[in-house]
């Protein structure tokens, strides 16, 4: 039986560096939502095995008409080891340059973990939070943005003045997606966040830490106003913290809706603004 003779890479057509001639430039092309094993350092000195969501393109000139698909995920092969926000700033520039592309963009989601203990029992255990690394690169400088998403307890001051006993709270996340100029723990956002919310959350709780998280929720409450507003004050001081954007949004137990409060700020130019 005759099999087929293989062919020798030069001798396959590269059909995605032909020329196009309908003279439209494409701003991304790539691939979405591919799973990769990555691994964090977290602030304890562990790393965290974890799983990665990424998208990456590139933007491809009117001339071409496509881009190589397979280096997207030739490049994660390359990138095995510790991925930190100067090593993910350093695989867009590679995909760009890989790509001969002019401008490239980096989705990293990835859930991280850590260990808390209990306020009252000490109780430990493991809570859960999305953390995304999304980087660009534009005329050849890269910038990488850091964004969590951290759930948290917030009890209505307004219900807790106009109720004779009780007041509703509900769960509510707090994203912030910050740009640095310095090195920053992903813990150190976090503890941020829950500390200026009516309570932050456990993994786990025993009685008497249930009474505490109760007691704490009511004796601090707070709107999604009071959120984004009381985060921003802590960035604000930090100086590794160039600008963000904070978001809070309250999955309201007496609405079938839910409270809303977003602002940013460019620290760098003094711009703020408010939606």
């Amino acid at each position: 039986m005759n099999r087929p003779v293989p062919l020798m890479p030069e001798s396959i057509p590269d059909i995605q560096s032909s020329p196009d001639t309908r003279q439209i430039p494409i701003d991304k092309v790539g691939i979405k939502n591919i799973r990769y094993p990555v691994v964090i350092r977290d602030r304890a000195g562990r790393e965290q095995h974890t799983v990665a969501t990424f998208n990456m393109y590139v933007s491809l000139p009117h001339n071409f008409k496509g881009t190589h698909m397979s280096r997207f995920v030739e490049i994660l092969n390359q990138n095995e080891n510790e991925i930190t926000v100067e090593s993910f700033k350093h695989m867009i520039v590679e995909m760009t340059d890989s790509l001969s592309a002019e401008a490239g963009h980096i989705e990293m989601s990835f859930p991280y973990f850590v260990a808390k203990s209990a306020p009252v029992s000490g109780v430990k255990s493991l809570m859960d939070y999305e953390v995304s690394f999304i980087g660009e690169i534009q005329n050849g400088k890269p910038t990488v943005l850091v964004r969590i998403v951290v759930p948290v307890t917030s009890l209505c001051p307004c219900s807790k003045n106009i109720s004779d006993y009780g007041a509703h709270n509900q769960r509510s996340h707090v994203s912030v997606l910050v740009r640095t100029r310095g090195f920053i723990w992903i813990e150190e956002l976090i503890d941020v966040v829950e500390k200026v919310a009516s309570c932050e959350l456990y993994g786990l709780l025993k009685r008497p830490d249930e009474k505490y998280v109760t007691e704490r929720a009511y004796d601090n409450p707070k709107f999604v106003e009071d959120m984004v507003r009381d985060v921003a004050i802590r960035f604000n001081k930090d100086d590794r913290i160039s600008a963000y954007t904070i978001e809070s949004e309250n999955f309201e137990s007496i609405h079938n809706h839910s409270a809303y409060a977003m602002l940013s700020c460019d620290k760098e130019s003094g711009e703020v603004r408010r939606s």
